[in-house]
């Protein structure tokens, strides 16, 4: 593992006695509000968390930063959107964008996805390129790896599952990962059993910019708790049905409102392409449908802190995943990258 090398950084570009104020310089993004508590020396800048499909992106955006921004589950391409998590320490700032996994579209959606995927990378300040040590580099590892050669950002490489594979197995694999490409670290972790997380972390501070706070120390998420909500549906369902389903089912939050005893009452409606997968997400009596609900709702409150009634609708709209206009009125707009 190579060590982590002190980095030139640039002339700060904010004021030093006064407040930076939005749009003043150019190189402070607009819409984003400047916090006041950081001066010479601090660190700050967006970390793309990238890789194939199902190799523990947002497992390990969840263990950064203590709370769950990113749904997970163990079938692919369970995040569609780039989704933002924010780590505030004393000395920086991340501002981690896990994306969707990088694979051959074959939908819509899928396009949509890697769309969304890539284009966190130009504006990337770091790059984790995040492996499965339990299998052999493939295609997809290598499609990744050509496309970050072609940058000038640093990528580290961080090699995950290591706590499910060992021995000459694990020494293998990690060679061969290592050769696709020039990194600027290389690590192994375990983003569920937490190995070697703050050794990776403080090889993405290393390499980040000097830069002000974007966001508020406590804020954890730039995820509306709207759309949070239905990706916590999301993702129960995938958790419960069978292979078939998952990548045909979308979710969307219809009614969000606190009643007067203040229970948070949510309606949602869940997606299918087919009546018979409409059919499978219901289950015999209402039985699966039932179970998806009582699981999202606990993770809802859990992540919310508030009584919550979950109210779910299950609905077919015909080849969602080809239909532009249905994915713009599902969230997915192709349109957002162009």
């Amino acid at each position: 593992m190579s060590t982590v090398e002190e980095q030139p950084q640039p002339e700060a570009f904010w004021p030093t006695d006064e407040k930076a104020v939005e749009g003043a310089d150019p190189m402070v993004p607009k819409g984003l509000a400047i916090e006041e508590d950081w001066g010479p020396g601090h660190l700050s800048g967006y970390v793309a968390l990238v890789g194939r499909p199902n190799v523990g992106k947002s497992t390990l955006l969840n263990a950064w930063v203590g709370m769950k921004v990113a749904p997970v589950s163990p079938k692919p391409q369970t995040t569609r959107t780039n989704l933002l998590g924010i780590l505030t320490l004393p000395e920086a700032q991340l501002i981690f964008v896990d994306t969707p996994g990088i694979h051959l579209p074959r939908t819509k959606l899928g396009e949509y996805m890697v769309r969304m995927a890539e284009s966190s990378l130009p504006d990337a300040d770091v790059i984790v390129f995040v492996v499965d040590t339990t299998q052999e580099p493939d295609g997809g590892d290598r499609e990744v790896a050509a496309k970050l050669a072609s940058l000038q950002t640093p990528v580290i490489l961080a090699l995950n599952k290591i706590d499910l594979t060992s021995g000459q197995s694990l020494a293998d694999r990690w060679a061969a990962y290592q050769a696709l490409g020039a990194w600027q670290d290389v690590v192994g972790v375990s983003a569920t059993e937490g190995t070697n997380l703050d050794v990776l972390l403080e090889m993405v501070v290393a390499r980040l910019p000097l830069g002000p706070r974007y966001y508020p120390e406590d804020q954890l998420s730039d995820q509306q708790e709207r759309h949070l909500v239905g990706e916590l549906v999301r993702e129960q369902a995938l958790r419960a049905l069978d292979q078939e389903v998952p990548h045909a089912l979308a979710v969307r939050v219809d009614e969000f409102k606190e009643r007067e005893n203040g229970v948070l009452y949510i309606a949602a409606s869940i997606y299918t392409e087919k009546e018979s997968q409409k059919g499978i997400v219901i289950g015999h009596g209402g039985r699966m449908l039932r179970e998806i609900g009582r699981r999202a709702r606990q993770e809802i409150q859990s992540v919310l802190g508030r009584p919550v009634y979950l109210d779910l609708w299950v609905k077919v709209r015909k080849n969602w995943r080809r239909d532009p206009r249905a994915l713009r009125d599902l969230g997915y707009d192709l349109r957002d990258r162009d």
